[in-house]
């Protein structure tokens, strides 16, 4: 498969509702930013990213995929995958000036267009094509009901809809107001609703200090937490490693690391329970897959955060034995050509040949941005 083409987009789905926020971010949009490769057979990959749908950032990742990956890309065969995100990730110059960010998000869009296009060739799903799926039953944990721009009557209407109409047993809930708490209390009232038996996260989006996030698992050991995500700061590896020796809720972490050294950094620490690993940001599949093998050589789960709305990883997870729960945030999932589909809180096994990251043309066409 000869690369003859790298095509990059930008397309800005809308999010639940007319916006959401967390501790940290609120956004309308979600951001689909990468490339089509196009190869002299005919066949089209598909890759991206996840954005804050932030024109002139996502325009800077799309930059870098047409200025600098698509020259050292173009004759290539794309069969040559290990070989091309080495080539890409560890050219001379862009490793000067990146290594994370801009580079990295580009990286991603492009090695899983390229895995796409192996899975289309092999005419066969990304999970079967790298082996086949390990597991019958991958769980989803439902993030779109929590967060905390809902006030409290209406995300616990949100969360009896999740558990008792759509089949839901995990769910996760933003955590991060000034005043702890207002999140305790919230997290209360969630788990008075829902009973004993529904698995509750919180997610905290790396507000807090650490001083805070310790006074908050204090107050909040008695609500059964299934885990406590990006406590403090992403890369506070120190600051993470003392929280999860003096707490008796796991911490998860990950979507904000860009390297498999990043994520060694953490488990050597002790500093992480849940590995939350993200191709959006380790440079696409290849380097996940890496870090879910160290994940799995220390007995870690992983559980992958949805900066592509699960759509490639719902094939990782069922194809992965460090995986069993994958995150379910539903904003862009009808906008391709087979969607992510939860029934009764359960994944359903993609069947069409490829990654699940071919887009609609009508989504495109309708929702995509210009590239300058």
């Amino acid at each position: 498969m000869k690369i003859t083409a790298v095509e990059p987009f930008i397309v800005h789905l809308p999010v639940t509702g007319s916006s959401i926020s967390d501790s940290t971010h609120n956004i309308t949009h979600w951001g689909v930013v990468g490339t089509r490769i196009v190869t002299d057979g005919g066949l089209i990959g598909y890759g991206f990213t996840g954005t804050h749908a932030h024109l002139a950032s996502d325009r800077l990742i799309t930059s870098c995929i047409s200025g600098c990956y698509a020259p050292l890309l173009l004759g290539e065969d794309a069969n040559d995958r290990t070989r091309l995100w080495t080539k890409l990730a560890r050219s001379p110059a862009l490793q000067w000036v990146g290594r994370s960010g801009i580079t990295q998000l580009a990286l991603a869009a492009v090695d899983v267009a390229l895995w796409d296009l192996a899975a289309k060739q092999a005419q066969a799903p990304l999970w079967k094509y790298l082996g086949g799926a390990r597991t019958e039953r991958l769980e989803a944990y439902n993030t779109d009901i929590g967060w905390l721009s809902y006030d409290l009557p209406t995300m616990l209407d949100l969360t009896r809809k999740a558990v008792e109409e759509d089949g839901f047993t995990r769910i996760k809930i933003k955590v991060g107001h000034a005043d702890p708490a207002v999140d305790i209390a919230r997290l209360e009232a969630v788990r008075r609703q829902v009973g004993p038996d529904v698995r509750v996260a919180v997610d905290g989006n790396g507000k807090w200090d650490l001083p805070t996030c310790k006074r908050f698992c204090a107050r909040a050991s008695e609500l059964d937490l299934f885990w406590f995500e990006e406590p403090t700061w992403y890369d506070d590896v120190g600051g993470h490693a003392q929280l999860a020796r003096s707490t008796n809720i796991p911490v998860a972490l990950g979507e904000q690391l860009y390297t498999i050294d990043a994520f060694r950094s953490f488990i050597e620490a002790g500093a992480v329970h849940y590995v939350q690993s993200d191709v959006t940001r380790l440079g696409g599949i290849t380097e996940y897959v890496q870090v879910a093998d160290l994940a799995h050589a220390h007995r870690l789960p992983v559980a992958p955060h949805a900066g592509e709305m699960s759509q490639v990883h719902v094939h990782l997870s069922y194809w992965h034995p460090a995986s069993t729960i994958l995150e379910y945030i539903p904003w862009i999932k009808d906008h391709f050509e087979e969607p992510i589909e939860v029934r009764e809180g359960v994944y359903s096994l993609p069947q069409q040949p490829g990654a699940s990251t071919t887009l609609l043309a009508d989504s495109m066409a309708y929702f995509g941005k210009s590239l300058a």
